[in-house]
């Protein structure tokens, strides 16, 4: 169905954790929006996560990429990781498993700030906190290519490679440009550390200057990832679209997060332009206060907007993202927020807000 067409179909996948308490909240707000929108989308649960792992020794199933890849739009996910899985293998296995498989290379990071006493920084307002990370998602320090020799003893030597190939930092790069240009925004910088890891990061800094002469109209720069970290504290408003590699976009993301409110109000997508993509809040399983009623649902329900978006149901997006915006200007939040609701409190009140403003049924 991807890109606007008659019917959704959508894998959830909530997992362990809060992602079991707030990914059925994000799909509550989703059904009033299909409702609003009379138009179809379905939803199919999996139960793959710490629980099925430790009753099955199952992490992925067989066959779980292939139905994946062909029988669903979109995928809506939890979050992973349980105390019960020191080891921590599931979620390696079913989150990594699938960037990887599906070759999901744009990990998507919005940083917004929806309601101005959300930032710790002093003086900042929404209109200074608005930028994106693209984050390589398939390559880097993640793919685990490396090794210990000698383990347990004086002399242990731990390697972890950096791979980084032509064309999965060519296209990354050149996402954030086709991105900028599509959405009006004058402005990609691109981040690395070729000062110190000349061999890796040269590449970034070669297909940087190939990919950037092909769009004059952007204004395009470099800098390093440590003075972005201390850039994008300073002076947030300077950016618009950020690019970067897999290790460095997951932590200047974080830090842009925090920025934008904290880790409960963030979302993310995975995506291959046109395949079945993953979207998933950014806050992990949180299992201190998992089983409590207190979890924010809104980083997943603003990831279910990244998802109607990735879908072409735009409209339909931007009415999730104004419920939110009511929701903090209310302060009808939960307690990380400065609120006093639970999570299923929040949730209903998102689903009120759409039913009274369905103007994207229209």
């Amino acid at each position: 169905m991807r890109n606007g067409g008659p019917k959704a179909r959508i894998a959830v996948i909530a997992g362990d954790g809060i992602g079991t308490e707030v990914t059925p909240q994000a799909v509550k707000v989703l059904k009033a929006v299909r409702a609003a929108a009379r138009r179809p989308m379905e939803f199919v649960e999996f139960d793959w996560g710490a629980d099925k792992f430790l009753r099955e020794g199952v992490t992925l199933p067989p066959g779980a990429v292939e139905l994946l890849r062909d029988e669903f739009d979109a995928i809506l996910f939890g979050a992973l990781g349980d105390p019960r899985v020191p080891s921590n293998q599931h979620a390696a296995d079913i989150l990594l498993g699938l960037r990887f498989k599906l070759d999901l290379y744009v990990n998507a990071r919005p940083v917004e700030l929806l309601d101005d006493r959300l930032t710790p920084l002093r003086d900042r307002t929404e209109k200074d906190i608005r930028l994106m990370v693209f984050r390589e998602n398939t390559e880097g320090l993640y793919v685990g290519v490396g090794g210990v020799f000698k383990q347990g003893t004086p002399d242990e030597i731990a390697v972890q490679e950096d791979v980084n190939s032509r064309k999965g930092v060519e296209r990354i790069i050149r996402y954030a440009f086709e991105y900028a240009g599509q959405n009006g925004l004058k402005r990609v910088c691109m981040s690395d550390k070729s000062n110190a890891m000349t061999f890796a990061h040269g590449l970034w800094q070669r297909v940087f200057k190939e990919v950037r002469q092909q769009y004059p109209d952007i204004d395009s720069r470099h800098l390093f990832i440590d003075t972005l970290a201390m850039e994008i504290v300073r002076d947030p408003g300077q950016f618009d679209v950020i690019v970067t590699c897999n290790l460095f976009g997951d932590i200047i993301s974080d830090l842009g997060a925090q920025l934008a409110g904290g880790l409960g109000l963030a979302p993310s997508g995975n995506i291959h332009p046109g395949k079945t993509s993953l979207f998933e809040p950014v806050h992990g399983s949180a299992p201190n206060i998992a089983g409590k009623g207190i979890a924010n649902p809104l980083g997943s329900v603003l990831t279910s907007a990244m998802m109607l978006d990735f879908l072409g149901w735009k409209p339909q997006a931007e009415l999730v993202r104004a419920a939110v915006r009511a929701a903090l200007r209310e302060n009808y939040v939960t307690p990380d927020l400065g609120g006093g609701k639970t999570t299923g409190e929040v949730a209903d009140w998102l689903v009120d807000f759409v039913e009274k403003n369905n103007f994207a049924g229209r």
